[in-house]
């Protein structure tokens, strides 16, 4: 059969809503560089905060002269330093993400598209990573809306492709990035390695965490009957087995413990957690959960 053509991955209208959006961090970080976001710390850029006294010692072309002339005493101006965002974006491409219609790897690209335009139109440092077994050599920072062209092409080319190992791959990323900001994480997280010993690779870089967990609408509500052989589409593994009622019940109990035991261990350790299903409209996603959740504004 041929390969059918993906749909892009953002129309016009839906650019032009998120265009009014912004990325948000929930912690403030020290930026090496400077950018168009404020930050609460005072520090050298143009938008004044505050007088302190001076003291020796101090850069005296921030003396405020004016005050002087008032005062006959020496203050110093202060600003509102620019913070420099990175906003990182690990995609999960394995095997597993490759099912469904449309495919979670679909659905996930579109999340890092949409993500990384609203970053791009806000000036943020925009990174992209892809990871299966290993991490991809990613989209190296990108910044202004002018390269979004390149990260449409980077995403464009991805596809899906061997068994998923979270934990090497965002150990990897850890080692590799060092900027602070927003790292969001996009997976079914049908990994057999587990997700604790990668999550926690991110926590000890003080990042601040999105997951967005993806999985299909025929994972959730599966629609089989009979006796079938299920081979693991990533490392092959096979189990015979009938479907009947309490099978299907005990597939969805695991599952919904699945997911719940991934909500509470994020939520216990201040990581965002947000589930959907690839038949959740993307752009309500973006646009209101995404907002509620506190990443967009």
């Amino acid at each position: 059969m041929p390969a059918t053509k993906s749909p892009p991955l953002l129309d016009p209208e839906f650019l032009h809503k998120l265009e009014q959006l912004e990325l948000v961090s929930r912690k403030i970080f020290v930026g090496r560089m400077k950018g168009e976001r404020k930050s609460k710390r005072r520090g050298s850029s143009v938008e004044f905060a505050d007088h302190r006294n001076y003291s020796v010692g101090d850069d005296l072309r921030h003396i405020d002269w004016n005050v002087y002339g008032r005062l006959d005493k020496l203050f110093l101006k202060l600003f509102l330093e620019e913070e420099d965002l990175h906003v990182y974006t690990l995609l999960d491409t394995s095997l597993s993400m490759d099912f469904g219609e449309p495919t979670k790897l679909h659905y996930g690209k579109q999340i890092a598209a949409a993500l990384a335009f609203i970053g791009l139109v806000n000036h943020d440092r925009v990174v992209l990573n892809a990871f299966g077994a290993t991490l991809d050599g990613g989209l190296p920072s990108v910044r202004g809306r002018s390269q979004m062209y390149r990260i449409v092409q980077y995403l464009d080319q991805i596809e899906a492709t061997g068994e998923s190992n979270l934990a090497a791959s965002a150990k990897a990323f850890a080692i590799k990035h060092t900027g602070k900001g927003v790292v969001v994480v996009i997976s079914d997280f049908l990994d057999k390695h587990g997700y604790e010993e990668a999550l926690r690779y991110l926590l000890a870089r003080n990042l601040d965490i999105y997951v967005i967990h993806v999985l299909s609408r025929e994972e959730v509500e599966p629609e089989l009957a009979g006796d079938l052989r299920l081979v693991d589409c990533e490392d092959a593994d096979e189990a015979e087995i009938t479907i009947s009622a309490p099978l299907l019940k005990r597939y969805k109990q695991t599952l919904n413990a699945f997911v719940g035991g991934l909500k509470d261990w994020c939520t216990k350790r201040g990581i965002a957690y947000i589930f959907t299903t690839n038949d959740n409209p993307f752009d309500k996603l973006v646009l209101n959960y995404l907002r509620e959740r506190g990443l967009v504004k």
